[in-house]
Parts: C-alpha cells; sequence; structure tokens
C-alpha cells in the first residue's frame, strides 16, 4: 500500500514519523544532560518542550544558560539540527507534496482514443504540424517523458500524457483506439513505441520520424507503416533553392525556346518597383513583361491583378523577352545564379545538402569551425576573414544550415551586409524564428518543421500543409473560352495567377500584344504560372494541353 502512494506522499510521511521520534530522542538526552552534568534537572516534559523549541528554531525563554561543555556542545549541534529541518528538509520533503496537490496534475494514462493522434515525444520536427492540428480542430494527443516539457506543453493547451514508456508500457493500453501514431523520439526509442503500441493491438498507422536513414528498414520490419527523415529532406529542400540544376526555374520553358525568358529580381528598398501596385506600374504595357509572382518571406504568390503589391524585399518572377527582361533589370536587382555555391554548418543536414549539390554538378566550398574531411575553410562564419575566403561575393548562393537559430540569425546578418546580391538560404531550427531570419536578410528560410509538417499533413489531414515548394510551369494550351478577349487584359484571367506569355498562331510565336489584339479559338497560348495557378486557369476557360510539335 505504501509503495502505492506518490514519491511526495510517501517522503512527506516518512518525515511526519521522524519528527516526533526527533523531539523525544534529543528531549530524553537534554533531560539525561543537565541532569548529570548541570546538576539542574529538568522534567521529561520541559525536556521536550526545549527540544521542539530547538528544532524549530523558536527560541528558549529562560532555559538558554548551560556551563558544562558537553551539554553546550549537545545544544550547538541541536541548534544546527534545527536549521537543517527549516531550511533544507523542509523545502524538499514538504514543499513538493503541497505543489502536486495544488497544481493541476499531469494525466499518467491515455485518455479515450477514438479518432485521435497519438503524438510520442515533442520536438521541432512535429511544432507547426501541431499548430495546424490545432487551427482545423483535428483531435491529437502528446505522450512525454521529460516532466518540465510535459507540464509546459499543458500551459500551452496541449493534452498532453506524462510517463516513462520503457518503465511502464501499459500507459499506453489504449492506444488500440487511436486513428494514427506518430514517433517522433531517437531512433532507439522510436522502434520501442513501435513495438509496444502493436503489442497493445494496434493495428493502424504508425509513422516514425528517424534520424539516421539505416533504420528505415528495421523499423518497417518491427511494425513501422511509413519511416521519415526529416533532416534529409529539409537537406534536399535547402539544396533545391539554391540550385537551378536540382530546381529548374520553370518546368515546360524548352516550349518557348529562345522567345521567352524567365528572370528573378529583388526589390530594393530604394526601387521604383517597391511598394507599388503592378496597375499604377503598367509593366506590360511599357515594357512588355508579365509577373508572375513574388517570394516574399520564403512564401510564393502568384500575381491576381493590377491590386497585387510588389512587397519591399520582395523576389520577383518575371517572363518576357530577354530585352524586355533587360530594362526591368534597371529599376531591380538580378538574382545572380552563376558561381559556386556555398554552405556554412557541415553537420548531417549540412552532408545531405552539398552531397545533393555535388550529385547535380555545382561547385561547392564548405565553411564549418572544425577541420573535417570534405570542409574547404575552416572558421566562423560571421567573420569577415572567413567569408572572404570562402569566396562568398562571388557565390552564387549560401546557404547557411547551422544548427543554431541564435547564430543562424547573427550569420544572416553579417552575410546580407556583406554580399547583399547573393542569394540567402538558411535553415531553421524551430519555425517560430523563421521570421527573425527574414527580418535579418534571408531570402529563404526552411525548417524541419516545415518539411516534417508537409510529409506527415498529407497522411494525418485531409489537406496539404505547409508547403516548402512552389513550383512555376509554362502549358501549351488551348484558347478555350477566352478566344476574342485580349490576353493582358481579362480581369477573370488575372483572377487565377496565371499568365498569357505567348501566342502560338500558324507558324509565328507573339510575345507582344497591341491594345486591339484578340484571341482566335485556334491560337496555342502559352500559360506560365504555379501549379495551382494553372489548375484555376483550365477550369475557368475549360482549355485543354495541347501537344507540342515535334
Amino acid at each position: 500500500m505504501f509503495a502505492k502512494l506518490k514519491r511526495s506522499t510517501r517522503r512527506l510521511l516518512v518525515l511526519l514519523a521522524l519528527l516526533p521520534s526527533a523531539v523525544l530522542v534529543l528531549g530524553t538526552i537534554y533531560m539525561l544532560g543537565m541532569e548529570n552534568f548541570e546538576a539542574s534537572p529538568r522534567t521529561f516534559l520541559e525536556s521536550l518542550q526545549w527540544a521542539s523549541e530547538t528544532l524549530t528554531t523558536t527560541g528558549y525563554g529562560h532555559d538558554s544558560h548551560w556551563t558544562h561543555p558537553a551539554v553546550a556542545l549537545f545544544v550547538i549541534l541541536g541548534q544546527f539540527m534545527g536549521q537543517f529541518l527549516v531550511f533544507l528538509i523542509f523545502p524538499i520533503f514538504v514543499l513538493p507534496y503541497f505543489e502536486e496537490q495544488f497544481e493541476v496534475r499531469l494525466q499518467h494514462v491515455l485518455p479515450p482514443m477514438a479518432g485521435k493522434v497519438l503524438f510520442y515525444r515533442y520536438g521541432p520536427a512535429i511544432e507547426s504540424l501541431l499548430e495546424e492540428f490545432k487551427r482545423t480542430e483535428s483531435p491529437f494527443v502528446i505522450f512525454e517523458e521529460d516532466m518540465e516539457l510535459a507540464r509546459n506543453l499543458r500551459d500551452r493547451g496541449y493534452n498532453v500524457v506524462f510517463g516513462k514508456l520503457a518503465e511502464d508500457p501499459s500507459v499506453l493500453a489504449r492506444v488500440k483506439q487511436a486513428r494514427a501514431v506518430v514517433s517522433n523520439a531517437g531512433d532507439h526509442a522510436n522502434a520501442s513505441c513501435t513495438l509496444i503500441v502493436r503489442e497493445h493491438g494496434f493495428t493502424g498507422p504508425v509513422y516514425a520520424l528517424a534520424d539516421d536513414p539505416l533504420y528505415r528498414p528495421p523499423m518497417l520490419q518491427i511494425g513501422a507503416t511509413e519511416v521519415f527523415t526529416p533532416a534529409h529532406v529539409l537537406g534536399a529542400a535547402l539544396a533545391s533553392r539554391a540550385s537551378t540544376r536540382i530546381s529548374p526555374p520553370a518546368e515546360g520553358m524548352h516550349l518557348l525556346g529562345t522567345k521567352v525568358g524567365m528572370a528573378e529580381f529583388r526589390v530594393r528598398a530604394g526601387s521604383p518597383l517597391a511598394g507599388k501596385q503592378l496597375g499604377d506600374l503598367h509593366l506590360r504595357e511599357e515594357y512588355g513583361v508579365s509577373v508572375i509572382g513574388q517570394w516574399h518571406e520564403g512564401m510564393f504568390t502568384t500575381a491576381k491583378g493590377p491590386h497585387t503589391c510588389i512587397e519591399t524585399g520582395a523576389i520577383l518572377v518575371v517572363v518576357g523577352a530577354q530585352a524586355k527582361l533587360e530594362k526591368v533589370e534597371r529599376m531591380a536587382m538580378p538574382i545572380r545564379r552563376s558561381g559556386h555555391i556555398v554552405l556554412a554548418g557541415y553537420g548531417a543536414v549540412g552532408r545531405k545538402v552539398i552531397e545533393m549539390l555535388h550529385d547535380a554538378g555545382e561547385s561547392c566550398i564548405v565553411i564549418d569551425r572544425e577541420s573535417a574531411s570534405g570542409v574547404d575553410v575552416v572558421g566562423n562564419v560571421l567573420e569577415l576573414a572567413t567569408l572572404a575566403q570562402a569566396r562568398v561575393r562571388e557565390a552564387g548562393a549560401v546557404i547557411l544550415a547551422l544548427s543554431n537559430d541564435s547564430e543562424s540569425v547573427f550569420a544572416t546578418a553579417v552575410v546580407r551586409d556583406y554580399a547583399p546580391e547573393v542569394p540567402l538560404i538558411v535553415r531553421v531550427g524551430r519555425a517560430p524564428n523563421t521570421a527573425r531570419l527574414y527580418r535579418s536578410g534571408a531570402d529563404f528560410a526552411i525548417s524541419v518543421g516545415q518539411v516534417a509538417g508537409q510529409i506527415l499533413a498529407c497522411h494525418l489531414l485531409d489537406e496539404q500543409v505547409i508547403p516548402v515548394e512552389n513550383r512555376i510551369k509554362f502549358s501549351r494550351l488551348s484558347a478555350g473560352s477566352l478566344a476574342g478577349a485580349h490576353p493582358w487584359h481579362s480581369e477573370v484571367l488575372e483572377r487565377t495567377g496565371a499568365k498569357v506569355v505567348a501566342v502560338e498562331r500558324g507558324q509565328d510565336v507573339l510575345v507582344e500584344f497591341d491594345k486591339d489584339f484578340s484571341l482566335l479559338p485556334d491560337d496555342a497560348l502559352f500559360v506560365c504560372g504555379s501549379i495551382s495557378s494553372l489548375e484555376r486557369y483550365q477550369r475557368q476557360f475549360q482549355a485543354s494541353s495541347i501537344v507540342a510539335h515535334d
């Protein structure tokens, strides 16, 4: 029975039993000492009173003078015991008991799990996904083994259960009712969690987030449905942002050959484009180019109509004839995509980035604090000498794959000031720090939470969320119901976010249109936009794909 009590309760009961014993022992010794050494006898009741006053440090009244050294030494020892009791024993034994009684207690077993997703252990990899679960009001439970973290999660409004799975696997007895299980601990703990939930009869999907790809086959063998490695996917996302060889600027652009080009321009604070609406700039009428959209704080949004505002610091994606693009270039800073790629931070994510870049044929320079195989420059990325040695100003892109977000913020500011024209891609540890990195000057910032969130969202939620990549695509489509309209002056077309950038009429490909131009039913249109905007265009105008001529 005693063993079943909470630890703080057991300790308090032991203390309550020891206190009377201590008073009795001290009182008896004091009574004998006063009679035999001081020749001033005390009754047993008077001795108990002295012992209680000493242990509680409340004072002595008239019984406060002793002459024999043995008695004086005993009294001194008793006084120190009283101080020890008040300043050490009470905080250890008494306060934890009352804290547990008055605080909201953590759950120690799973609640009814019907329709809920169980997340085993909390971490940055599922941070963004849990926020999306809260937004969509999708039920979930977190099983956490760290007491302080569990309390913090509870205070933030999460449904959390605290326990030690290795010590008491029965806490997951209700997991059989769960909709899915996501294991987000270390690789060995993930394996234990997978085995335990299967032993409890759970037959639903188990998704494990692994640190090392080597653990994927054995995890699948012991019962995991899918095993993902978010850190490696994050490395691939960082690499695709830096290299056009990994992530082509626009799928299908070869259909137009050299007729039309696509360029990216960073809108500087002093640019005449900054803060203006597309309708006020007349870029199509005066320069013959189409703004497909803009990257701002890592998100790509298509330009939808003349009221689209160009954000200061955004990266515009512009399509048009090469000579026309050069005119727009004078109003904004072009994004250079030539030169080597510099990577700072050669950990697990950085190694994956370099592996992909080398496979794509990119030339890379690696910066790290520690000398190791594959590191080209040993130094601190915050130091200008290190940046100069890595030839950062000549780079086609810089990737910061540092493991500490605070260091990444400083490094972003330093690199942006040192090389303002170079694309800067930054790894984020925790999603809430993304905004700080953009304010420091990052062009793109991607967190492991975004990556893992996208991977898991398509399995656990009804809709794709937390996108990591937005693809721009050229499609060759029929005119459909847009026939008879001007390709640049259709409000309905603008609202789809797609742009008609060229028209194939007979043997000619037209890229500029006067105000009287109108589309014919037999025209083939080259339409550019994101995948979603092209889908909206096809639905709106009943346009079908046309296979290009060989």
